[in-house]
C-alpha cells in the first residue's frame, strides 16, 4: 500500500491497515528503523492507566509470605 508525504510530514495511514491495526484517532504509532535501513510501523501499547479496572480487586491483601511462596512456586515451574 501507498501513501504520500505531505509538505507538513503528515500521511494517512490507509483504511485497511488502520483497521487491522484496531487504530482510532489519537492512538499512537511507534516507527521502528532496523539496520538494513527497513522501516516498520506499529501501534503503540496504551498507557498503563488505561488498564485501571481491568482486574478486580482481591477479597483480601495478600501478605508478604504469600507473595513469598508464589514466587518459589513460580520459579520452580519455570525450571
Amino acid at each position: 500500500m501507498y501513501a504520500t508525504l505531505t509538505s507538513k510530514g503528515q500521511v494517512t495511514v490507509p483504511k485497511a491497515i488502520r483497521d487491522a491495526l484496531n487504530l482510532r484517532p489519537g492512538d499512537k504509532l511507534d516507527f521502528i528503523m532496523d539496520r538494513n535501513g527497513e522501516l516498520r510501523v506499529a501501534a503503540a501499547t496504551a498507557p498503563v492507566s488505561k488498564l485501571k479496572g481491568m482486574v478486580p480487586k482481591p477479597s483480601s491483601p495478600a501478605s508478604l509470605a504469600d507473595m513469598d511462596r508464589a514466587i518459589v512456586k513460580g520459579a520452580a515451574r519455570s525450571r
